[in-house]
């Protein structure tokens, strides 16, 4: 059974250091050690890195391998994540997410 890579980028009305830093531990708090996860991390933008290519759009990315599209399902109706939507979306002013079976 393939893993699932579950990609999100946050990009932030409020995009003030602390604000940044704000979700960075709610993602902590809120999306570690559910089940069925086999990789957990979160980053900011590096911004040196801005080639054409590059998408400069976004403050926080989340990335979570989970061990299958079960695990992912369960994850997203788990109330610590459902808890994480409803303290941190009210500074979203978009969210882009990228999911992909591993192979």
């Amino acid at each position: 059974m393939p893993r699932l890579a579950h990609h999100v980028f946050f990009t932030l009305a409020d995009d003030s250091p602390a604000k940044i830093s704000g979700l960075l531990a709610a993602c902590q708090k809120y999306l570690t050690d559910h089940e069925g996860v086999v990789d957990f991390s979160i980053g900011v933008r590096d911004p040196e890195l801005a080639r054409p290519v590059n998408n400069t759009e976004y403050h926080v990315s989340l990335h979570v391998i989970f061990a299958d599209r079960a695990a992912h399902d369960i994850y997203q109706t788990a109330p610590r994540h459902l808890d994480f939507i409803a303290q941190e979306k009210s500074n979203w002013k978009s969210v882009a997410i990228f999911d992909s079976l591993l192979q």
